[in-house]
């Protein structure tokens, strides 16, 4: 089975939807400001992209790799 455009996107906007709640609660911030970590962040750009499918990731998977991001600046690097 295929998905549709339409079922795509919604899979983009609930994963990161989950992110947003997960910054609030681990960083302890307002929904604006985990909006602007995640909308500025590469982990975003690469749900958007679909050849990478994070898109389709648990929320927890494509969370390590912003946490990843925005502790040491590249979801590649090693955190020690």
């Amino acid at each position: 089975m295929k998905l549709t455009d339409e079922q795509i996107n919604m899979m983009k906007e609930d994963v990161c939807a989950e992110l947003i709640a997960l910054l609030m609660k681990d960083r302890h911030c307002t929904m604006s400001e985990a909006i602007d970590m995640l909308y500025n962040s590469d982990t975003y750009n690469r749900i958007q992209d679909q050849s990478t499918g994070l898109y389709y990731q648990s929320p927890g998977y494509t969370y390590a790799f912003l946490q990843q991001e925005l502790l040491t600046g590249d979801y590649r690097k090693e955190m020690f």
